[in-house]
């Protein structure tokens, strides 16, 4: 069984995909998810009927939600509450996405064949669209997350928080993740027609050719002056994020100091998180997780650590799931200074999980703790140097180096330090160039 750990929400669109978020695989975090039980409604049907795929859903949610209340509500309600009433697979698909509504948790929903292809095809970072990621604000506004570099979106001059008022002339008002994502996905060489609104002034009718997207984790490794090198990490989502890492770590031997940019960073593989954290740390514990029997596992950094200079770590309001692992394990045991903004606090952990027609359920199992057992969830993490960015500034291009509002035209740089959160956390690495192998600081 296809079974994986998740943390967070937004979706990379492609032709065939249009995906969450992702996080880890079951063995790296040992969670008590049992996955081997099997209700006997599920026993009793072939495992394409409708009747089967609603149970088997149903059972997992039984076996695995975090809340053992279900949302205050008595979940055996839901185990036959449509047997008999479901004639095809599109019957048992509803069936089951209002059953999990009744939860009440954005993280916890039902994959058609796409969106679970999608999921996997993040993974291995094979990916073909637009090369945008989509969610839903709390304004139930369609936005956009990120417009990955050096794709059509960002080529055509797609932003991060430009609303997506409509695709290919169907309004978007109503529509989830998903059903936007389908729109958007289509062919390579196809075009689609998405009408924006940015800044909630400006209104854009954009049309974007379909390609295939390469997503690297990370996006820059640079030398920004002669003895401070800066890394860029997009994501924590596929399988070659800590080869990147370690790529990108080794081409940055003449540093005396690093900068990690996690801002804007939506998360990934928990996996990804843990051994990224690794790579800095020779000690301590890396994150718990704890499910809803109060079972608690901890994963402690190996002593294998490949860079111990001095560190500082950039975060923002999109710094989300593993994003927030990752600082909060180096933050909490005095390895790296945080800078910037708050973080976005998403403090759970999703289960994949694969249905027998090829759907699949998003799950929350458990939430995590950092490694001074601080719950982040709804919360984030905040800095220890704070540096906030107004519009203004990012009108004025001081924002991150990569939001320029005149991009693509604009022949932007992180060294160029009109990045006024970048310019702070390269003062802050400068000041501590004399202890390289211990903490930079305190907090």
């Amino acid at each position: 069984m296809f079974w994986k750990s998740l943390l967070a929400l937004p979706l990379l669109l492609s032709s065939s995909l249009g995906t969450t978020e992702l996080s880890q695989s079951d063995e790296s975090v040992h969670l008590r998810a049992a996955h081997t039980s099997q209700s006997s409604a599920v026993a009793d049907f072939p495992s394409f009927r409708p009747e089967a795929i609603y149970h088997r859903a149903w059972q997992r949610i039984n076996d695995d939600y975090v809340d053992s209340t279900f949302n205050n509500q008595n979940w055996s309600r839901w185990e036959h509450r449509y047997d008999g009433k479901m004639t095809d697979l599109t019957d048992a698909h509803k069936a089951i996405e209002t059953m999990l509504a009744s939860l009440g948790d954005r993280y916890t929903r039902f994959l058609d064949k796409d969106a679970f292809a999608d999921e996997k095809s993040q993974i291995d970072a094979k990916l073909f669209g637009i090369g945008i990621q989509i969610s839903i604000d709390d304004k139930h506004h369609l936005i956009i997350f990120n417009a990955y570099p050096d794709t059509p979106a960002e080529k055509a001059g797609l932003k991060p928080a430009d609303e997506i008022l409509d695709i290919n002339g169907k309004p978007t008002k109503g529509l989830t993740v998903e059903e936007a994502a389908k729109m958007i996905r289509g062919e390579v060489n196809s075009e689609v027609a998405l009408t924006l609104h940015r800044n909630g002034k400006e209104r854009l009718k954009v049309s974007v050719r379909r390609a295939e997207i390469s997503i690297h984790a990370v996006q820059t490794a640079t030398m920004i002056s002669n003895d401070v090198g800066y890394i860029r990490l997009a994501s924590f989502i596929s399988q070659q994020a800590t080869d990147e890492m370690r790529d990108a770590i080794s081409k940055l031997s003449d540093a005396k100091g690093i900068i990690l940019d996690l801002r804007d960073n939506p998360g990934g593989l928990l996996s990804n998180a843990i051994e990224i954290s690794n790579m800095f740390l020779d000690m301590g514990a890396i994150v718990s997780t704890v499910d809803r029997d109060g079972f608690r596992s901890t994963t402690h950094a190996d002593g294998k650590a490949i860079c111990k200079l001095p560190l500082v770590v950039l975060i923002n309001s999109g710094s989300a799931s593993a994003a927030e692992i990752t600082s909060g394990a180096l933050r909490d045991n005095d390895r790296a200074m945080l800078i910037g903004e708050k973080s976005y606090g998403k403090g759970l952990v999703q289960g994949i999980n694969h249905l027998p027609d090829g759907t699949g359920l998003n799950i929350t199992i458990a939430h995590y703790l950092t490694p001074k057992d601080t719950d982040i969830n709804k919360k984030g993490i905040t800095p220890d140097y704070p540096v906030s960015v107004s519009s203004l500034d990012t009108k004025a291009g001081k924002g991150p180096w990569w939001l320029d509002p005149a991009l693509p035209k604009a022949k932007r740089a992180p060294e160029d330090f009109k990045d006024v959160q970048l310019k702070k956390a390269f003062d802050v690495v400068k000041t501590n160039f004399s202890s390289p192998s211990v903490a930079i600081g305190t907090h």
